[in-house]
């Protein structure tokens, strides 16, 4: 009978999206309750590639930064920019003219910076912009004001806390950290280079390519991704971690933990290659990036999934007994249906923002839970998934890679 009842309320939101979906191709006047709505950013120019080197100061909490962004006009040509740059000090902006960096004039407002091109570009050309800059980040904002990459006892002096740096992103809270266009509807690879302490692992989305030692007693750590998604799911963390690997399909799953537990991650972590397998198999498209990892951060609230890379907060971490005793429920599922449907398949604007959450939660719901012993049948989550992608007036970006096999699959099984 309950699960008649969990059935039957699936089909009352899927019908209910449905209707949804209908009335949104209504066009009706401005009122009160939709003059607010969050229209999609209005696309200027286009991110390409965003390189950066990370280097920080644990006493100030300031993060030292160089950035090169690769950008391009969208559709009209243009001869100018504006980027998200909050509470920075920016120290040169430069455009990258035959192998050498050209100083470009900008005005600054503490939040966004705007930046006259040294030319006209037409949509079919590549610039690459070069930016000097210091992110002052406070360390006692960690509870109340976001501001993108946090300091957590950053010079050691809180008893029982670990020293770590991690960035939450959502929604646009990454340019506190480095320069960027920080809406959902651009998509830019990235390669982020950090040196830290050398006693201190590194983790950021997508591979790590490169380390090198340094006499200080530091190291760079290189990390590369070589497939697009939206600034706001760039991330880095740096602390005191044990890693603890898994795979899945020949692809790395790693899992982060305080060193204490380390015995105990794959029970932590444990739904994540069974919940890879059903999802990949569910919606057609398998697990479309080259690692997974999730790692437990302190004092961070939730959890955030980052493309390649979830953060959760330190609440999950604990022996199997202590885990089976406050009967936690970890979020792992959730987080990780993200990696398609928030990180693949992105909202354009902030509005559309509760669908993601909406189709995570659904994804959950229906995904393998070996702890209660249930699974919401395979017709019945493909059906929601069905509804999603049909009703592209919804206005989700895809891939390129993701576009062709989602689109396809939902019309294969209508």
């Amino acid at each position: 009978m309950k699960q008649y009842h969990f059935l039957r309320g699936i089909s009352l939101l899927l019908n209910l999206l449905l209707f949804i979906s209908v009335q949104a191709q209504i066009v009706k006047p401005p009122t009160s309750r939709t003059a607010n709505y969050q229209y999609a950013s209005t696309k200027i120019n286009d991110l390409i590639h965003t390189k950066l080197d990370l280097k920080f100061d644990y006493g100030k909490c300031y993060v030292y930064g160089r950035a090169s962004i690769t950008l391009k006009p969208h559709f009209y040509p243009t001869d100018s920019l504006r980027l998200d740059a909050k509470g920075m000090d920016l120290k040169n902006i430069s455009v990258l003219k035959q192998g050498r960096y050209v100083p470009l004039k900008f005005s600054y407002d503490s939040l966004t910076v705007a930046i006259t091109l040294d030319k006209t570009y037409n949509q079919s050309e590549h610039y690459t912009l070069y930016f000097e800059y210091t992110a002052k980040l406070d360390a006692s904002k960690v509870r109340n004001e976001p501001h993108g990459l946090y300091f957590i006892n950053p010079e050691g002096k809180e008893k029982g806390i670990p020293t770590q740096i991690w960035t939450y992103g959502e929604p646009e809270c990454n340019s506190f950290w480095f320069p960027t266009i920080d809406k959902p509807n651009q998509k830019t690879t990235e390669e982020i280079s950090l040196t830290v302490p050398g006693k201190f692992i590194t983790l950021s989305n997508g591979r790590l390519t490169f380390q090198k030692k340094h006499p200080d007693g530091t190291r760079t750590d290189t990390w590369k991704m070589d497939l697009p998604h939206a600034p706001y799911l760039f991330m880095i963390a740096v602390g005191n971690f044990t890693i603890v690997k898994d795979s899945w399909h020949g692809k790395e799953v790693s899992y982060y933990v305080e060193p204490r537990y380390a015995k105990d991650a794959r029970v932590i972590f444990s739904e994540i290659p069974e919940a890879m397998n059903f999802f990949s198999k569910t919606l057609g498209v398998e697990y479309p990036w080259n690692k997974y990892a999730e790692i437990r951060v302190h004092g961070f609230n939730g959890a955030m999934e980052n493309t390649t890379a979830t953060e959760f907060n330190e609440d999950g971490q604990g022996s199997p007994r202590e885990l089976a005793d406050h009967g936690y429920d970890s979020g792992n599922v959730h987080e990780l249906f993200h990696q398609w449907f928030g990180d693949y398949v992105t909202a354009e604007s902030w509005s559309n923002l509760p669908l993601n959450e909406s189709m995570a939660v659904l994804g959950k719901s229906s995904g393998l839970n070996t702890n209660m012993g249930r699974m919401l049948p395979m017709n019945m989550f493909t059906r929601a998934c069905k509804v999603i992608f049909v009703f592209d007036r919804l206005r989700f970006i895809l891939d390129p890679r993701a576009d062709d096999k989602l689109i396809m699959m939902s019309r294969k099984r209508l």
